[in-house]
C-alpha cells in the first residue's frame, strides 16, 4: 500500500488552518527565521497551534529552515530547532549541511529543494547522510523522476503547482550579486520577473523588453497518476507567501484530484485522517496565476514563458467586439460582474487593467473611462472574480473523521464506547438506574438521532449501534452528556496516540559523490565544511554570499532562451546572429552562455 501526501503551504497560522480544514495531510510553514521567505516568518507559539490542530487530523507540521547559514547565526540556530520539536513540529525543511552537524531532537529532516537534487548520486547521498525525504528538483522529467526512484528508497516529493524559479533551486546568485539580497537567504529580490531587452554581440536588437525570464505557473494536476507511477509520494503546492483564500481554492482542487485517485485504487491510501466536504467548486485559475505550464515533466517544449507580464493574468474571458465612451462588449460579456478585476495586453505589449462598476444588457461598463488602447479584438481576461472571492470569505469545507459509536447495556448502567477510523478506541460507564420505557416505539431511533449529533466535533458517525435487551429509556440531555465527555475523551486519546516520524539514522561513512565543492556547493560556515569533509570532501570554496567568486554563472537554467525563439542549433537552426548574447534592463546587463550538451542556459554578470 502506498501513502500518498497533500502538502500545502502556510504564510501564517490562519493559513496552516485553511490548508488543514481543505483536506491537506501535511503543511509547510516559515520559522521567525531562516526561511527561504524571509517574509513568512512565524513565532513558535503559531506553529505549536497549528501542530495541535493538525495533528488531530493526523496531518503533519513541517518547518522550513532553508537558508544558508553563517557561523554567527548557528547558535541561534540550533536553539530554534529545539524550540519547534517541543512545539510539535513533525520534520525540518533544510538546505544548509551544517544543521546536521548539531545535536538535533529526534525530529525528521527533509532536504530542500534548494538543494538542488537532480540526480540519483545526490539523492542517494541525502539518503544515507540522514534525510528521510528528499524534495526533488521541479525540471525533472517523468523517466528521470522513476530513475532516481527505483535507485533509492528515500520518500520523494515534488511540486505539482505554483510559481517556478527559473534557475534550478538553489543554484540562483542573480538576485545576491546585483543587490546584495540572496535567494538562498530568503531574500530574492526576483530579477527573472524583470523586462529584459536580448541583443547580440554587434548590439543588434533581437528582442525588446520583454520579461525573457519569468516562467509560467506550473500545474501538473493532469499528470498526478503518472507521477504517482514515477514515484512521488507528497505532492506539493507552492505559495508560502499567498493568502488563505489561495490556500483553500488549489488546496480543495488537489484535494478532490487526490481523492479520486485513491478511491479509485486499492494500493492507494491517505496519509491523514477524515473526510473533507466542500461547500463550494475549487477552480484553480481563479487564483492567483501566470498562466499554466507542465514544465519538463513530458520533455522539452516551448511556450513555458509569460513574456508580455510578471503578474497573474487570470482567466480569459472573450476578445472585445465593441466599444464605446463609456462601455465595450466582448463575446462573453454575461461572465463578468459587478466588481470584477479585468486585463489584457495591449497592441503594443503593455499590461493594462481595470474594475468593472457594473454590468448590463451585455455591456461591460469600467469604473472610469474606456481604457483608450481597448479596441476590437483584444482578448480581455479576468483576473479577479468577485462572486467567488466572496465565498471564499464564508465556509468553504468541513472535515470530518469516521467514528463507530456503540451503546451497550451495563451492570451499573450503560457503557458508551467510540471507536475512530484510526482504530483509536475509548469507552465510559455511566452509573444510571435503567428505566424501560413507557412508550417503545423510537426509543431506538431516538438513542440513534441524539448520539449522532457530533455537529461541533471533528467526527462524523459512519455507524451507531444499539446493543440493548430491552427499550431502555435514556434522556435526551443525559445521551448529549455521555456523548460530549465520550467525544473530549477520544480528542485526548488521539493526542495521546499521535506519534512522530523517528528520523533516519545517518550513515556516517557514507561518501558524497564529488570530491570537490565549488560555491555551488553554498558551504557558508564551518560546520557545513565538516560534514562535507567528513563525507569525503576534500576542496571546498566558501559559498556565494560568504565571498562573491568572480566572473561567474550567476544562474543555471533548463529554461533555453534560444530554444524558445526557435535558434535552437540542435533543431537545425541557423540563426544570424553573432554571439554571445546579452540581457538588458536598465543599468543591469547580463551575458548568457549556452551549454548545448546539457541543455542548459547560463547567465553571467556582464
Amino acid at each position: 500500500m502506498k501513502t500518498i501526501e497533500l502538502l500545502s503551504p502556510a504564510k501564517n497560522l490562519e493559513c496552516g488552518i485553511a490548508a488543514i480544514n481543505h483536506g491537506a495531510d501535511a503543511v509547510y510553514i516559515g520559522a521567525s527565521q531562516f526561511g527561504a521567505r524571509a517574509a513568512a516568518g512565524n513565532p513558535v507559539s503559531d506553529i505549536e497551534t497549528l501542530s495541535t490542530y493538525a495533528h488531530r487530523y493526523r496531518s503533519k507540521v513541517f518547518v522550513a529552515l532553508n537558508t544558508v547559514l553563517t557561523d554567527e547565526q548557528l547558535p541561534q540556530v540550533e536553539r530554534l530547532i529545539r524550540q519547534v520539536y517541543e512545539a510539535g513540529a513533525d520534520a525540518l525543511i533544510v538546505q544548509d549541511m551544517g544543521i546536521l552537524q548539531f545535536q538535533l531532537p529526534p525530529i525528521a529532516l527533509h532536504a530542500s529543494t534548494q538543494t538542488d537534487n537532480r540526480s540519483i548520486e545526490k539523492v542517494k547521498f541525502l539518503q544515507d547522510a540522514g534525510f528521510s525525504r528528499v524534495v526533488l528538483a521541479r525540471e525533472l522529467t517523468l523517466r528521470q523522476i522513476s530513475e532516481i526512484s527505483a535507485g533509492t528508497r528515500v520518500e520523494l516529493e515534488a511540486f505539482v503547482h505554483g510559481a517556478l524559479c527559473v534557475s534550478y533551486s538553489g543554484q540562483c546568485y542573480m538576485s545576491e550579486a546585483s543587490c546584495g539580497r540572496s535567494a538562498n537567504r530568503g531574500e530574492c529580490a526576483q530579477y527573472c520577473r524583470l523586462p529584459y531587452s536580448l541583443t547580440d554581440a554587434d548590439g543588434n536588437m533581437l528582442v525588446r523588453d520583454k520579461h525573457l525570464l519569468s516562467l509560467k505557473d506550473l500545474d501538473l494536476s493532469e499528470s498526478l497518476p503518472e507521477m504517482i507511477e514515477a514515484g512521488i509520494m507528497s505532492f506539493k503546492i507552492e505559495g508560502r507567501l499567498k493568502d488563505a483564500d489561495y490556500v483553500k481554492n488549489i488546496t480543495a482542487f488537489y484535494r478532490k484530484k487526490l481523492d479520486a485517485l485513491i478511491d479509485n485504487d486499492a494500493h492507494l491510501k491517505r496519509s491523514s485522517s477524515g473526510k473533507t466536504h466542500f461547500l463550494f467548486e475549487p477552480q484553480p485559475e481563479k487564483s492567483f496565476r501566470r498562466g499554466n505550464t507542465d514544465y519538463f515533466l513530458h520533455g522539452r517544449h516551448r511556450n513555458i514563458i509569460l513574456p508580455d507580464t510578471p503578474k497573474s493574468m487570470g482567466e480569459p474571458i472573450g476578445k472585445i467586439t465593441k466599444t464605446s465612451l463609456h462601455y465595450f462588449e466582448t463575446e462573453n460579456g454575461q461572465l463578468f460582474h459587478n466588481g470584477d478585476g479585468a486585463c489584457f495586453i495591449s497592441p503594443n505589449g503593455e499590461l493594462g487593467g481595470f474594475r468593472i462598476n457594473k454590468t448590463e444588457n451585455g455591456k461591460i461598463y469600467p469604473l472610469g473611462n474606456i481604457h483608450p488602447e481597448l479596441k476590437p479584438g483584444i482578448l480581455i481576461y479576468r483576473n479577479q472574480d468577485k462572486a467567488f472571492d466572496d465565498v471564499l470569505k464564508g465556509k468553504t469545507s468541513e472535515r470530518k473523521v469516521n467514528v463507530k459509536i456503540e451503546l451497550h447495556e451495563h451492570t451499573d448502567g450503560f457503557l458508551l464506547k467510540l471507536t475512530d477510523e484510526d482504530s483509536i478506541s475509548v469507552k465510559e460507564i455511566f452509573n444510571i438506574e435503567k428505566t424501560e420505557a413507557k412508550n417503545k416505539d423510537g426509543v431506538i431511533e431516538n438513542i440513534t438521532r441524539q448520539l449522532s449529533k457530533l455537529g461541533n466535533t471533528i467526527y462524523q458517525p459512519s455507524e451507531i449501534i444499539v446493543h440493548f435487551s430491552k427499550s431502555w429509556f435514556i434522556p435526551s440531555s443525559a445521551l448529549a452528556e455521555w456523548r460530549r465527555l465520550t467525544t473530549e475523551k477520544l480528542d485526548n486519546e488521539r493526542m495521546l496516540n499521535y506519534k512522530r516520524e523517528a528520523p533516519r539514522r545517518p550513515d556516517k561513512e557514507a561518501l558524497y559523490f564529488e570530491r570537490e565543492l565549488t560555491y555551488l556547493g553554498n558551504v557558508t560556515n564551518r560546520l557545513a565544511e565538516n560534514f562535507y569533509r567528513q563525507h569525503g570532501v576534500t576542496s571546498i570554496s566558501q559559498g556565494f554570499e560568504i565571498k562573491h567568486a568572480g566572473n561567474v554563472p550567476l544562474m543555471f537554467t533548463k529554461h533555453c532562451i534560444k530554444y524558445e525563439m526557435g535558434w535552437c542549433p540542435k533543431e537545425g537552426a541557423h540563426p544570424t546572429f553573432r554571439e554571445p548574447l546579452y540581457l538588458e534592463h536598465k543599468n543591469l546587463r547580463y551575458r548568457l552562455q549556452f551549454d548545448c550538451a546539457k541543455c542548459e542556459m547560463q547567465i553571467l554578470k556582464d
